[in-house]
């Protein structure tokens, strides 16, 4: 049976707030590193600041469509939920791109123009030496040396390396039982940043390294791989020709290629993600084509089977993995040795689409989080200072109440460090100067919903009723009020989040969180407590729930109606 309106069974809703503390903490300890840290923004724990700068073959300035474009992109490739703290700022003819947390891998990757394309591995070497490349994929009746199969159906000569991973159809086995080479994975901060290149050096590298001749001519082959320097920028990054051969290096630095014109470009992919290997250790980067890219996949693919192809991002092979067999469905697999990071920034680079520009990294630095730190400590003494004195004030004021007032506020710290914690975890969600400001507006709102409560209650006394039979009615009264303040609250922090830009979302987003929260307490901690202290007699004493000044105004008002309808009569 139902229990009353405004009647609880506090013991009931504890538990189930017990039960979310245990919850969250054992997915906070047990799950991930299980380390109880939450995530902090530049401004607090410091983090990498990259300066972009757009080049074009021409040498012409970029429009301000493009620039802005291109920003677009960034921004939704490391900050696509609005609150991974990660910043990308237009300045001029400069992107500055901000990261937080000791990770330059990552800041250093975010301008590549990821532009995609998929090419055959016409010949491969080591890049330690220049012998003429084995032509894998070459026709044989053409009038180029005899080939020679590198893919696992043949043995490989000896001067070429194994392929790079395997390519299957996703989520099913690859079927031929080899094991997989190590994949390329994405650029490392060892790279150094590409020096810039003009015009003149970028039309020289076209001329020997895409020339239409590599695909037949040794002699070009040999040239094409003589003037490669794997250590060195490559000047064509992001400015290769499609529709030409191009002599590269892979993004490890370990081998040159000769590849063939793009068969397929990166326009064609309508989704990419990062997962886990099932068929292995490390992750995997999950490709689905559409339109006519299903049905080119599937006929390259078909007519390969054994021989390599080459994923080639910015003009690096990110991955050369022999093709075990042919896929149809338009959904494929890059596999080999990738960690989780770097699957996931290669799928995001590709998820989010190519830039319309290419960039060159002009400037490179490590931010302190001195200034952060000390700004946060500040914040939080007065915060302290300003917590203590409204706990001091309700002790006072409420006695018995305001100390469930300030148990409330305890427990409403363990849930919301909880929630920090795994939304970090789990969503790239950081902690910034903008977002403590939200948690302590929120501290704010959740007081209010105590006062209105307890203030609701005193009311009820001052009517003639007892603390017990005060606290049902009480709350029916309170619950409609406290519910369309935290909606109100909600909305505006959610219209704020959708409206703005940077640490203002931050901000948003925890003012959100934490309205949301004040409700959770309210329901499940408070007025259980309220419940709990009204059935005390040693809480419920006047003296020490608060109630007593309300209590001695209905005595007073009592005494004082039978004296005023009694000289009413008189009169």
């Amino acid at each position: 049976m139902a229990p009353p309106a405004g009647h609880v069974r506090p013991w009931r809703n504890l538990a189930a707030f017990g039960l979310i503390i245990v919850v969250l903490y054992s997915l906070v300890f047990f799950t991930g590193d299980g380390q109880a840290k939450p995530k902090l923004g530049i401004d607090l724990q410091g983090g990498t600041r990259v300066t972009l700068t757009a080049r074009s073959e021409s040498g012409a300035p970029p429009s301000a469509e493009s620039l802005n474009l291109a920003r677009e992109i960034i921004d939704r490739r490391v900050n696509g939920s609005g609150i991974s703290g990660a910043e990308v700022v237009q300045d001029g003819t400069n992107l500055v791109i901000t990261v937080p947390g000791n990770n330059p891998d990552e800041a250093r990757s975010l301008g590549r123009t990821a532009v995609l394309g998929f090419r055959a591995v016409i010949g491969a070497v080591p890049a330690t030496n220049q012998p003429a490349p084995s032509t894998s994929n070459q026709p044989s009746g053409s009038n180029a040396p005899k080939p020679t199969t590198s893919g696992p159906a043949a043995g490989a000569p000896t001067s070429s390396p194994k392929p790079q991973g395997r390519i299957a159809p996703a989520q099913q086995p690859t079927g031929t039982g080899q094991p997989s080479s190590p994949a390329a994975p994405p650029p490392s901060s060892s790279a150094p940043p590409a020096p810039k290149a003009g015009p003149e050096a970028i039309k020289q590298a076209k001329e020997i390294r895409q020339n239409p001749a590599l695909l037949s001519d040794q002699q070009m082959q040999q040239l094409a791989l003589a003037t490669l320097d794997c250590k060195a920028a490559d000047p064509l990054t992001g400015l290769d020709d499609p529709k030409l051969p191009l002599a590269t290096c892979d993004e490890k630095g370990t081998e040159k290629l000769i590849l063939g014109p793009v068969f397929l470009d990166g326009k064609q992919i309508s989704d990419a993600s990062a997962q886990a290997n099932s068929q292995g250790p490390g992750f995997v980067v999950t490709l689905n084509f559409h339109g006519d890219g299903v049905k080119t996949w599937a006929e390259f693919t078909s007519k390969n089977v054994g021989k390599r192809a080459a994923f080639v991002l910015d003009t690096k092979v990110v991955s050369a993995p022999s093709i075990n067999e042919a896929i149809v469905g338009g959904s494929t697999q890059i596999t080999g040795q990738f960690t989780q990071n770097e699957a996931q920034q290669l799928a995001n680079a590709l998820k989010y689409g190519s830039l319309p520009l290419n960039f060159e990294q002009s400037e490179f630095e490590t931010v302190s989080a001195t200034l952060g730190f000390a700004s946060l400590q500040a914040g939080l003494i007065a915060g302290l200072i300003g917590l203590g004195l409204v706990l001091l004030y309700c002790l006072f004021y409420y006695r018995a109440l305001g100390i469930l007032t300030a148990l409330s506020l305890v427990l409403t710290g363990l849930v919301v460090f909880a929630v920090l914690v795994l939304l970090g975890r789990w969503v790239g969600f950081t902690l910034d100067l903008a977002g403590v400001a939200g948690f302590i507006i929120a501290i704010g709102i959740t007081a209010d919903s105590f006062i209105v409560f307890f203030e609701r209650l005193k009311d009820e006394v001052r009517e003639g009723r007892s603390f017990r039979s005060a606290v049902p009615r009480s709350w029916v009264r309170a619950r409609r009020t406290i519910l369309s303040a935290d909606a109100v609250s909600f909305l505006a922090a959610a219209v704020l989040y959708i409206l703005a830009v940077g640490q203002v979302k931050g901000f948003a987003f925890t003012l959100g969180m934490s309205t949301v929260l004040d409700l959770v307490i309210v329901f499940l901690v408070t007025h259980p407590l309220v419940s709990l202290a009204s059935n005390s007699k040693f809480l419920s004493r006047p003296g020490l729930s608060g109630l007593g000044e309300a209590q001695r105004f209905n005595a007073t008002y009592r005494k004082a109606a039978p004296a005023a309808t009694t000289a009413v009569k008189e009169a």
